[in-house]
């Protein structure tokens, strides 16, 4: 007898893009990129991608909370080309985040090391004994205040490194945590959601180095 097939998503992924190499995905905030534990841990975006492409392989993840977008490759030679490009940091990430609070300044750079909280996983905390290096560019694009009257704030932002959690804990480090982020984010302003959206990919075509712009805008 075939195997049941894992159940859907509730809100299903978007092609963005498919050729003879890539696919490109729009992951729906709350799906998991790969399996989990448990039951739960079985609807995730991988394995709704292979049910349709069965050769597509994970190229690179995104937190569950976290939406946009994701590349998957077509075979094992082109997701050894793109795992090249992304140690070369040749493709270009940018997210989209509303954040807690005004920043002081219209742009910068945060270089902490990140590392595991051990004792609060899966939470992540700067470590400057034990942690990875971690670089994110960041850039106010909007500040207002919601109804309530408490200030936020719309940042685009851009992961040099490609630690975990990264841009969750250099904004809390930053003094301006996502709005919606049940781990890091304090009590205060309610949301839906985690408030960050991988928006926008770049990066030279592992088959024939054109450049390719892939984009997704924030549904919030």
């Amino acid at each position: 007898m075939p195997s049941q097939l894992p159940p859907a998503p509730t809100e299903a992924p978007r092609l963005q893009h498919a050729d003879e190499a890539l696919l490109v995905l729009d992951k729906p905030a709350g799906l998991l990129a790969v399996a989990g534990r448990g039951e739960a841990g079985q609807v995730h975006l991988a394995g709704w991608v292979q049910q349709r492409w069965p050769e597509a392989l994970l190229v690179h993840r995104l937190d569950m909370a976290t939406s946009g977008l994701m590349l998957f490759a077509r075979s094992a030679a082109v997701q050894a080309a793109l795992g090249e490009l992304f140690a070369a940091r040749l493709v270009d990430k940018q997210y989209l985040a509303l954040v807690h609070g005004h920043p002081a300044q219209d742009s910068g750079d945060i270089t902490l090391p990140v590392g595991a909280d051990w004792p609060q996983r899966p939470r992540q905390q700067v470590d400057a004994v034990h942690g990875k290096p971690a670089h994110t560019r960041w850039q106010v694009l909007e500040r207002h205040f919601t109804p309530a009257g408490q200030p936020v704030a719309r940042l685009a932002l851009q992961p040099l490194t490609g630690r975990t959690h990264q841009l969750r804990v250099h904004l809390l480090a930053l003094g301006h945590a996502i709005v919606g982020d049940g781990l890091y984010a304090p009590e205060g302003i309610t949301a839906p959601r985690l408030m960050l959206h991988a928006s926008e990919l770049r990066l030279p075509h592992p088959l024939t180095g054109q450049p390719c712009h892939f984009s997704s805008p924030a549904p919030f």
